[in-house]
């Protein structure tokens, strides 16, 4: 299921869900009073999303769907009880568009040929008109938001003249832009409205810790409210329409989610349900942040787990090094965060230090520093990761004999590179889902990325010309197999869209006709991540297994019938569940 909604009048639980991970999702509504299921988009091979839900129309929905092109998604109103579409909007091939309250669409958003973006308005005589635009180098932290109730103000996460992205407000009559909100060292990266005019009452940003910062005094004494609980880090869910009562979503790093019902007029806070009870009671692992420096000067916002045992008490101390898994995370255009992190909790409950780096091309920290990844896939982007792991080494955190390496997506790349970069750095890795031939990668892109095309060539390197082609057949770990000296584990789903199996498949047959042991996990009902739970834990019994086995960590013993339903295949290498 991707992602859920409740209609205006809670009528209807609205959701997607595409197949065995394909992407391509399809809407569905539950009636909240029988119980009833429908499809509301019975379309194969589309990509439906709820884009949004007026209050003025509890029946009425808008929501996108590339039917008609795979590449462009149409803009739809979609009637709830009969499931009538209705088309509001043809796209000639712009990645969004900015609504009013009534669904009359106001501006599209746009891709310049250069990898920038553009604000363009409806105009009755030539279609649409340019109104506003953003340069490449500000393109991946600049985006318009949404407008007010009036339709008269556009709101937009903004870093054009600046570094980091300030929230801005534009008044469209006169053109005035009035920063609301900014920070030097972190981008703006959501905020809370109000829910009648749609005007920001509060911003986020994310540097080394959540911020929420208040410029309305109508929510001071909420904010102030909520953060004296001691419920940690919490965001809005949900809100009545009067806005009396919040469902607030709270954790810290060593509590799961909680839900809360907050009474924002009796100043009552209770406690709804835990999502993980079970956690609860347990003794669970702080995680710290640091600044680490790359080589170049360039700060890593980084995070570490440590096992409860090895943690000396004080600030990035631990009694003894310890075996340490480098988690890398996803994207690249993403970002770890400070908060309760799952993989963190299991890997330290097994003995590990966990360590995330916030690489270049991380998102959060600003332009120069996501800009500062272009064209650096396997070059300064896998330097910041070692450049982490020798601090680790330095200040007594991690053996350097056992450090292993494991991500997804992109992460999967960086374990791929790392290996053939650096045989022997690492004791091990795990990649999940990572494409290891970055000139097929982007050759692949799926139709509905269609409109991100310029600004992955521009990030990663152009298959179109002979000089892009050979620069990155030199940073695709494929064609390095033969170096690759250090065990490693390869996950594929059969169905994903963004990394082809064939990624996988051909690294494997690179590794096993040079002898180099590998072991691969084909997952038949999965695309790009995983969603079926019974797959989700045989994966973390295999990685446990295989990290245990290289690093020596903790292994909860199990068997292939422990996870029925799974739809696991070893395809290289053998079954790790003996494994000690």
């Amino acid at each position: 299921m991707s992602g859920h909604s409740w209609s205006r009048d809670a009528g209807w639980l609205l959701f997607g869900q595409d197949t065995d991970g394909d992407e391509n999702v399809k809407l569905y509504a539950v009636d909240t009073s029988s119980g009833e299921q429908r499809c509301l988009t019975p379309f194969d091979g589309t990509r439906a999303a709820v884009v949004r839900i007026g209050r003025a129309t509890p029946d009425l929905i808008l929501i996108s769907l590339n039917r008609r092109d795979p590449r462009h998604a149409d803009l739809y109103t979609l009637e709830l009880s009969t499931g009538r579409l209705e088309l509001v909007q043809q796209n000639p091939g712009f990645t969004s568009f900015i609504v009013d309250d009534d669904y009359r669409v106001r501006f599209a958003v746009g891709r310049t040929p250069a990898g920038g973006r553009e604000l363009l308005a409806p105009d009755g005589a030539s279609g649409w008109t340019v109104v506003s635009v953003v340069e490449p180098d500000d393109a991946r932290t600049t985006a318009w938001s949404h407008l007010d109730h009036s339709g008269n103000v556009l709101y937009a996460l903004d870093s054009r003249g600046r570094d980091t992205t300030a929230l801005v407000a534009t008044e469209l009559a006169t053109g005035r832009a009035t920063v609301l909100g900014a920070d030097a060292r972190a981008d703006v990266t959501g905020m809370i409205t109000d829910i009648d005019t749609h005007r920001p009452v509060a911003y986020w940003t994310h540097h080394e810790r959540p911020t929420l910062h208040v410029i309305d005094e109508t929510v001071c004494n909420d904010v102030a409210f909520l953060n004296a609980r001691g419920i940690g880090d919490w965001v809005i869910g949900s809100r009545t329409l009067d806005d009396r009562l919040w469902l607030v979503g709270a954790a810290t790093d060593t509590t799961p989610g909680v839900t809360w019902l907050y009474d924002r007029a009796a100043k009552t806070l209770d406690r709804l349900f835990v999502h993980r009870p079970e956690l609860m009671e347990l003794p669970l692992a702080r995680m710290q942040s640091t600044e680490v420096r790359a080589r170049d000067g360039l700060p890593l916002v980084c995070y570490l787990t440590l096992p409860r045992a090895a943690d000396a008490g004080e600030p990035l101390r631990a009694t003894a090094p310890r075996p340490m898994v480098l988690l890398v995370h996803g994207g690249p255009w993403d970002r770890d965060r400070f908060g309760f992190n799952p993989m963190h909790q299991w890997l330290a409950s097994r003995g590990y230090a966990v360590l995330n780096v916030n690489f270049r091309s991380s998102t959060g920290f600003g332009k120069h520093f996501v800009n500062a990844g272009d064209g650096q896939w396997g070059r300064r982007m896998n330097d910041d990761l070692d450049d982490a792991v020798d601090w680790a080494i330095a200040a007594g955190i991690a053996d350097p004999q056992r450090i292993a390496i494991v991500g997804g997506s992109y992460g999967g790349y960086a374990v791929l590179s790392g290996l053939t970069r650096s045989p022997g750095r690492y004791a091990c890795g795990v990649d999940i889902f990572g494409p290891s031939n970055l000139e097929t990668l982007l050759m692949a892109i799926p139709a509905h990325w269609e409109h991100e095309r310029r600004m992955l060539y521009r990030a990663v390197g152009d298959p179109t010309t002979p000089e892009g082609r050979a620069d990155l057949r030199a940073r695709s770990p494929l064609h390095a197999a033969g170096v690759i000296a250090d065990p490693l584990m390869i996950v594929q789903g059969a169905n994903d869209p963004r990394v082809p199996p064939a990624e996988s498949d051909r690294m494997v047959e690179q590794l096993v006709a040079r002898g180099i042991p590998v072991t691969y996990l084909f997952f038949k009902d999965e695309g790009h991540g995983f969603s079926r739970e019974p797959n989700r834990l045989t994966l973390n019994a295999m990685m446990e297994a295989f990290l245990a086995r290289h690093l020596g960590g903790g292994l909860e013993p199990f068997e292939p019938g422990d996870f029925r339903g799974h739809a696991m295949e070893i395809r290289q290498g053998e079954s790790l569940t003996a494994a000690a």
